[in-house]
């Protein structure tokens, strides 16, 4: 494995286990009957041990929204053409996306990070620049990007969390925009996961059955004709990924690190996030899968990775949409623990033994 890599995995330790009796304790002891409250108190248990604290903070929320282009969308594989990644980087740079909508509305800063765009963005405000390439390679006829590149947009994803947490952010959250970006996720999860391509294969940006059918072609192709290097969790995140899907691999990783909670969003994020497991289980003490999407096979990673996602809205957007709205549940769980009386402190009589 790669020196640079391995360090960044040695930082992360699984969170510390033993603070979940003393918040469970607490949670029991709220002015309600135990356990009421449902899995808001669970996400409140999980937030307050992945960041080691008893008196967990929950005010500063951030979500970077990851950009790439991919060299398979040549292939046909999306129903909008490559140009629209940019032009969508600049409606979420102006105000006008989904995103920033519901990141306004959720009092969640915004980054768009442009890792793979096939455009050269002046500077502007939002925007942070880790341009590896100007989109990947098409990976029907060879591998996306070299495990060089690969490690690159990995490290700058990672260096992006380090950051947020330098900066006193104390949740983050996933996103992603990328023309085509379904047809490498895809891929992602069947070879990460062992699931066969044509059961998690959706529509994307809304394709009609026959290009569905070329779709789910184009992923065995590129499987088979990268499978020499696919041996391996990075091997793979190269071959069958993208510069977006590797920050969010990165950054995922580096928050982790940091003990840093993150929300991964939908469909893409969560290809970034299985890869960020299989490099480190330790991981998932730290995440919250934001949502279950609409798109065909979500459900099916899910399932397979034990996860249980908080939302379940029929999203299937991307761009941190997901992620925004379940950062208001994890922090209502969080203040709901803080915040509510004790039995304790309240001089409620709980419930007899009778």
């Amino acid at each position: 494995m790669h020196e640079e890599l391995q360090q960044l995995l040695n930082l992360i330790k699984p969170a510390d286990q033993s603070l979940s009796a003393a918040v469970q304790a607490h949670l029991d002891d709220l002015t309600k009957p135990q356990g009421s409250l449902g899995r808001l108190e669970g996400i409140a248990l999980k937030y307050a041990v992945a960041t080691g604290k008893l008196d967990p903070v929950l005010t500063r929320k951030k979500i970077c929204c990851f950009a790439g282009d991919h060299g398979v969308a040549a292939e046909g594989v999306s129903a909008f053409p490559a140009e629209v990644t940019p032009q969508m980087v600049y409606n979420m740079l102006g105000g006008g996306a989904a995103i920033n909508v519901l990141t306004r509305h959720a009092g969640v800063d915004l980054n768009v990070v442009d890792m793979g765009v096939n455009h050269d963005f002046p500077d502007m405000a939002g925007l942070v620049k880790r341009k590896v390439k100007p989109g990947t390679a098409n990976m029907a006829a060879g591998p996306a990007m070299s495990e060089e590149d690969a490690l690159t947009a990995l490290l700058s994803g990672a260096e992006i969390a380090f950051e947020a947490h330098d900066a006193g952010y104390h949740i983050l959250g996933t996103g992603e925009m990328g023309i085509a970006n379904t047809t490498p996720a895809t891929a992602l999860y069947s070879v990460l996961l062992d699931v066969p391509v044509d059961t998690i294969t959706g529509r994307g940006t809304g394709i009609d059955d026959q290009r569905l059918q070329h779709k789910i072609e184009v992923i065995r192709k590129s499987i088979n004709i990268n499978a020499s290097r696919c041996t391996t969790a990075f091997g793979t995140l190269a071959a069958l990924g993208g510069y977006e899907i590797a920050a969010i691999t990165g950054f995922i990783l580096g928050a982790a690190a940091r003990k840093i909670p993150v929300v991964v969003d939908g469909f893409i994020s969560s290809a970034g996030a299985v890869a960020a497991l299989k490099l480190c289980p330790a991981v998932d003490d730290y995440l919250f899968f934001s949502h279950t999407s609409n798109e065909q096979g979500h459900r099916t990673v899910m399932q397979k990775l034990g996860a249980r996602p908080i939302l379940d809205l029929d999203l299937r957007l991307g761009e941190g949409t997901g992620a925004a709205l379940a950062m208001q549940i994890i922090e209502a769980g969080v203040k709901v623990y803080k915040e509510m009386a004790t039995f304790s402190s309240a001089r409620i009589s709980e419930k007899s033994g009778n």
